[in-house]
């Protein structure tokens, strides 16, 4: 861990966050040195914190052994300039496994991810997400979303419990829920924006107090996606409203025909401007030709 607890929590809190695509090879295979060269060119651009191996990262898809060497690459390359946050999840067995290869990388923290699959009651979820946060050091941000989301009374029972776990992600898009959290809990936590493609909620996240998102379309397009998030913190509400409608809301559109697109066209839309990572793996299928015709076109828009 490179990073103090409270600095973590303040390149976490603000700033613009990169979930960067997992490189698999023409075998379907971990590719280091594509993902060493992806990291380090993301690293040229304004951002403020790395999350690796997340969620358009394919973390669901990648073993023990393969998520550690993910993390150990992006700690290597990043070399400090920004801290670096991995994720865990699964069971709680896996998860703790996942911290402890995390810490052992050299990571300044964890996501946590939502158990697989079973529905949980509140106090399951919590009763979960403590004895991960209680089996490690690092910082832990825990991500509300799917089987494991938490209302306030949770969120503020969990950070009581835990004195490691940092903030929330929110990935329903569910603002009222979201802004009763944040008045329950208060700046105990961080809070960031986490829904896929982020942007589109970006603007009603910030009406909250919400200053910072993941951007899944920084892998693409990272000009436009920091210049989108520098607009929006300066309130130019006319040039948030332009990318919106130019790129957003038609990426959205392409997003939507299929499941899982919101990972592949990110990795399509990666290999257009001269990065590459591979295809995703199944379950997860890659955008037709079409498709990633549709995607160029957009690109080619806001570039």
């Amino acid at each position: 861990m490179t990073f103090s607890r409270a600095d973590v929590t303040r390149a976490a809190g603000d700033g613009l966050l990169s979930f960067p695509v997992t490189d698999f090879d023409s075998a379907g295979q971990f590719d280091a040195e594509s993902y060493r060269k992806r990291i380090a060119w993301l690293l040229e651009y304004d951002i403020s914190t790395l999350f690796v191996a997340g969620g358009t990262g394919e973390f669901f898809n990648l073993g023990l052994e393969e998520f550690a060497e993910v993390v150990q690459v992006a700690v290597e390359e990043t070399a400090g300039r920004v801290p670096v946050i991995a994720s865990a999840g699964q069971s709680i067995t896996m998860a703790k496994a996942h911290a402890a290869a995390a810490e052992a990388a050299g990571a300044d923290g964890i996501l946590l991810m939502p158990p697989y699959l079973t529905e949980c009651s509140q106090e399951g979820i919590v009763e979960y997400a403590a004895e991960i946060c209680n089996s490690t050091s690092l910082n832990v941000i825990y991500y509300n979303r799917a089987n494991g989301a938490l209302e306030a009374s949770a969120v503020k029972a969990l950070a009581d419990r835990c004195p490691n776990l940092i903030g929330l992600k929110d990935g329903r898009g569910d603002i009222q829920s979201l802004n009763t959290i944040i008045k329950t809990v208060g700046d105990r936590l961080i809070y960031i924006g986490g829904v896929p493609t982020a942007e589109i909620f970006a603007e009603a996240y910030l009406s909250i107090g919400v200053n910072t998102y993941s951007s899944a379309v920084f892998n693409f397009v990272p000009e436009m996606a920091v210049h989108f998030y520098k607009s929006l913190r300066a309130g130019d509400h006319e040039t948030v409203a332009r990318l919106t409608n130019d790129f957003f809301i038609p990426f959205i559109a392409m997003r939507d025909t299929c499941r899982g697109y919101a990972v592949s066209l990110v990795k399509a839309g990666a290999a257009q401007v001269g990065y590459p990572a591979g295809n995703v793996r199944a379950p997860l299928t890659m955008p037709s030709a079409e498709e990633v015709e549709k995607l160029k076109m957009l690109i080619e828009r806001v570039r």
